[in-house]
């Protein structure tokens, strides 16, 4: 019935966009309201129930996209649950990456492919009717899905888990974004854990140590002879995945030749190995994952636009360690269990002062470094329970005899991942294995970052 269809917002002041997107709405199935700006669809969003809004970012001769970043505040404040689509040019991709952080779906850009964005449209409107305030809460979805090595309560990490629980059980490529240290691949096991594909092994590559002379070979296999070395058929990644799940970490580091030959596999699940006169097909789920902003690599053209479009229908982007303080206090005691064990220890406890003055530091790297420094400091302190004290001592320790405490107060990101840079090129005296080894980093994500921060190359041996 016409009352039933899900009805979507239009905000652009360009009435040919209007036009074309309430078309494409319409033969989509949904129903289309219109509006030029951001006090009328405020006053719309009073009056009228709305599903989705589909939101540009300039209303005036401005074209800063401060307007539309205030329309979108105004709209999370007011529906914090109503999912917005921002409409921005690639020359303003930082733009809708700051309003994604900021609460956005996702985004689009103009000019738009209409299988696409009726993709992404219909993508972002089940999502959201997954997300109700209901099911955001750990005993439900824990009844519900497998999410058993995943630690915290925080209501950012619950929206993420209500979305794989919404999406592992189909096909969807899934991209999960977020710093390095924050559990990424964790969120891809628990993806493929609550799959129908969860009986299979998950096939995971780091395509940052992947050169690009081996890429093929590695990726896709080769038959006998098809060069020197090749004295057997050898099955690739690909085929190795075939009927569960491929994740693809550090996706960004791809260069843009094997970019080309990624996309051809997930157009038509179909390869072709290395010497070989037939091509092959696959049934994959692909997963993928990166600390980098994909679509600001597209902007810049490091990173295929139609590849983008391919790995992120479904986007999950994890929240940094310092934006869910409250589950501070839960990993560490989780991780403190485990570090006790490993190590054959009694277990070990914290008192309120210590997990209090952990819940306060900045943690730049996330729930990796809360866990190397609970280790460390479990070793050093060598005693059943730990107070701030031991903390603050394992750091003086560091001081005199070990790595310098990074001290990281009142730094940008940017400037803490240089200064670990530094200290590790320090520390390991140029050495670039030893340095990318020490970072938890290829050496191809390495170099990409010295040149970022304009720090001088090492030595490979």
């Amino acid at each position: 019935m016409e009352s039933q269809k899900q009805r979507i917002l239009i905000v652009d002041d360009d009435s040919a966009v209007q036009v074309s997107l309430a078309l494409l709405l319409k033969q989509a199935g949904y129903e289309a309201l219109s509006c030029d700006g951001p006090a009328a669809a405020l006053a719309l969003l009073t009056t009228e129930h709305i599903d989705l809004v589909l939101q540009d970012m300039n209303f005036s001769l401005q074209t800063s996209g401060e307007e539309g970043m205030a329309l979108l505040a105004n709209i999370k404040d007011a529906h914090p649950e109503l999912p917005v689509l921002l409409m921005t040019a690639w020359g303003s991709i930082a733009l809708a990456v700051r309003g994604v952080k900021a609460g956005a779906a996702n985004f689009f850009t103009k000019p738009w492919d209409n299988a696409q964005l009726a993709g992404l449209i219909a993508s972002t409107l089940e999502l959201s009717a997954s997300l109700t305030p209901q099911r955001l809460n750990r005993q439900a979805l824990d009844r519900q899905f497998d999410f058993g090595a995943i630690v915290g309560e925080h209501p950012k990490l619950l929206r993420v888990l209500a979305t794989i629980g919404q999406v592992a059980r189909t096909k969807a490529p899934v991209l999960i974004l977020g710093e390095s240290g924050t559990g990424k691949e964790l969120i891809a096991d628990a993806i493929h854990q609550n799959s129908p594909r969860a009986a299979r092994l998950p096939v995971k590559i780091n395509m940052g140590a992947i050169t690009p002379s081996l890429f093929e070979s590695e990726m896709f296999g080769h038959v006998r002879g098809a060069f020197t070395d090749a004295k057997s058929d050898r099955k690739g990644h690909i085929a190795s995945a075939h009927e569960s799940t491929l994740f693809l970490d550090e996706i960004g580091e791809l260069n843009r030749a094997d970019q080309v030959k990624l996309l051809r596999v997930l157009q038509d699940q179909s390869y072709l190995p290395v010497g070989a006169s037939r091509s092959e097909q696959a049934d994959i789920r692909v997963v993928s994952a990166t600390n980098q902003e994909l679509a600001e690599l597209v902007a810049s053209g490091d990173f295929r636009e139609d590849l983008f479009y391919r790995l992120n229908l479904i986007t999950i982007r994890l929240p940094p360690l310092r934006e869910r303080r409250s589950d501070i206090a839960l990993l560490a005691n989780h991780i403190i269990t485990g570090v006790a064990s490993h190590y054959g220890l009694a277990p070990v406890t914290l008192t309120p002062q210590a997990l209090e003055w952990l819940s306060a530091q900045p943690w730049p790297g996330n729930i990796r470094q809360l866990k190397q420094t609970l280790e460390r400091t479990v070793l050093l302190a060598g005693k059943s329970v730990l107070s701030q004290a031991d903390f603050v001592g394992a750091e003086q320790h560091d001081d005199n005899g070990g790595q310098a405490r990074l001290g990281v107060d009142g730094m940008t990101l940017e400037q803490v991942e240089r200064r670990m840079i530094e200290q590790a090129l320090d520390q390991h005296r140029g050495n670039i294995s030893r340095v990318a080894q020490a970072l938890g980093l290829s050496r191809t994500a390495l170099y990409r970052r010295l040149e970022r921060h304009g720090l001088g190359g090492g030595s490979e041996e």
